[in-house]
């Protein structure tokens, strides 16, 4: 997942060599988290919050699919 998660990312991207998605394993649960350039934050988010809500509901989708919960995040580094 965090394979598809970095490819996304990088395919919305001006700056696709900043992209960074970090797994984070807590408990029962994983983070993605993903770290881009400062001027790809709203490419990323989208109008509205359309594209990583939608990006969110992909990764929900497929770990559903495995009985996993997986969570995304945009980290503001």
């Amino acid at each position: 997942m965090k394979d598809l998660v970095l490819q996304v990312a990088k395919a919305l991207v001006d700056h696709p060599d900043d992209v960074r998605v970090t797994k984070l394993e807590r408990n029962n649960h994983t983070l993605l988290e993903i770290t881009v350039n400062t001027e790809d934050v709203g490419k990323i988010i989208g109008k509205q919050g359309r594209i990583i809500k939608a990006l969110r509901n992909v990764v929900k989708a497929c770990a559903l699919r495995d009985n996993k919960k997986v969570s995304v995040e945009l980290s503001n580094r």
